[in-house]
């Protein structure tokens, strides 16, 4: 391999550092931001699902659904053990299984009130209730109480209550039948972010008492598994050891999505809200089919990078193209010295395209630094465990990742913009007699 015509392109960028540095600094400045944009959208979906994962109990979740004698839709599950069948049969492995029921009602303390969601759980066995919550007041033995309830602290402010005052709750049974039922504040719990503080959590067999469902019944069965990425196939695999087995099961697939507004789950759903049947039949879905809108701000965000990309190096790339033929009128005796001496056109050309995918790529590396350099930094800075970006956010920090090959495909766009934007002035030189040139006077 010739290494002459490298060597002498590096010689030449060394020659003019404050154009050189200029023209690379220009380079990383576009290849930093794009980078930071792609570090961001690679974490955003996977922080946004283990969070609300957290809240939901699971990656993959059972539902079942049911009519009435009267007619109405309820959600309940009346007997899992062929649910736990399933999941044997499956051969998949999970590291928890949660059991939910769920009702809105309002919270009444003394003279104030406040809307939340009740989410019946079995407290005092939850570790996984155990893992996520941080109790500021109370403690995890008042969850041995029958009428439970743990809060979060903006909630406690605003009803003005302790650990052991009473709270009344009204809400409607799965039926739509008004109820009330009186609840004792086990323990206060720490905002896990702005839709954690609208999550409170009770005792699960006192809730269904009150909203109509039996002791061993349950509105949804979350599953954890140990890693988010595996929900798809689990839930594929659920779905075919619950078919085979012969329970009614609503597609897991939709047919069309109505508008550009509605998600993929939201069309399924609309889709089974049509369906009518008799006894049981249940739903398998994962995290991700719940936040399939969240997936298309991932989509957004690096259409968007690209655009960025394209934008900021098509106003970079004129400065390049003008620097380079500036360049060439600087060193036009040069260049007709060299043709003098037996040096071919297409050497010309490739000195100065050598010149140009030299600086792309020291720009690019040096702008990834920075980037990394700058994700480090803001990964450091701790958010408020109130703060509306707490879900999009890792364990309350700011979290990165970039994918090899969208750094590489970065570098290879940056690498073929400079080499476009220098191919007509390395040309020009190229194309010049070398008489000519050697007769320019600068």
């Amino acid at each position: 391999m010739n290494t002459v015509l490298p060597r002498i392109a590096a010689r030449n960028l060394l020659r003019q550092k404050k154009r050189t540095v200029l023209l690379a600094g220009a380079i990383a400045f576009g290849i930093m931001i794009v980078t930071l944009i792609n570090g961001f959208a690679g974490s955003f979906i996977k922080n946004v699902s283990e969070n609300f994962a957290y809240l939901m109990g699971g990656h993959v979740f059972v539902s079942g659904s049911e009519y009435t004698a009267s007619g109405k839709r309820i959600s309940v599950i009346r007997d899992d053990s062929v649910i736990m069948q399933a999941l044997s049969d499956s051969g998949e492995k999970w590291s928890s299984l949660q059991k939910t029921s769920e009702t809105s009602a309002t919270l009444i303390f003394e003279s104030k009130s406040i809307r939340q969601n009740l989410t019946g759980v079995d407290l005092a066995h939850s570790a996984m209730l155990k893992e996520r919550l941080a109790l500021i007041k109370g403690s995890w033995d008042n969850l041995a109480w029958p009428n439970a309830i743990i809060i979060s602290q903006s909630v406690a402010k605003k009803l003005n209550v302790l650990p052991g005052d009473t709270v009344v709750a009204q809400f409607q049974t799965i039926t739509g039948q008004n109820n009330v039922g009186e609840f004792r504040v086990a323990a206060i719990t720490v905002d896990s972010s702005f839709v954690g503080a609208m999550m409170t959590y009770v005792q699960l067999d006192y809730l269904n008492s009150l909203i109509g469902l039996g002791k061993n019944e349950y509105m949804s069965l979350g599953i954890m598994l140990e890693k988010l990425d595996r929900s798809g196939a689990f839930a594929n695999s659920l779905y075919t050891s619950m078919k085979g087995m012969g329970l009614q099961l609503f597609d897991r697939s939709t047919k069309q999505q109505e508008s550009g507004s509605t998600t993929p789950f939201q069309s399924m759903i609309r889709e089974q809200n049509n369906e009518t049947w008799t006894g049981t039949k249940y739903r398998v879905y994962t995290i991700d089919d719940v936040l399939a809108q969240a997936k298309q701000i991932v989509v957004a965000l690096d259409t968007a990078s690209v655009a960025i990309l394209i934008v900021l190096f098509a106003i970079v790339m004129i400065g390049i193209s003008n620097t380079f033929r500036m360049a060439m009128y600087e060193r036009i005796r040069e260049i007709g010295t060299m043709r003098a001496v037996g040096v071919q056109r297409t050497e010309i050309r490739s000195m100065f395209l050598y010149e140009a995918l030299f600086l792309a790529l020291a720009g690019a590396v040096a702008g990834i630094i920075l980037a990394l350099i700058a994700m480090t930094i803001a990964s450091l800075i701790n958010f408020d465990a109130q703060s509306p970006v707490f879900l999009i956010l890792k364990a309350g920090h700011l979290s990165f990742y970039l994918p090899p090959l969208r750094a590489l495909g970065n570098i290879l766009i940056i690498a073929v913009l400079t080499l476009v934007a220098v191919y007509a002035p390395a040309n020009a030189a190229a194309k010049m007699p070398p008489a000519e040139a050697l007769r320019t006077v600068k």
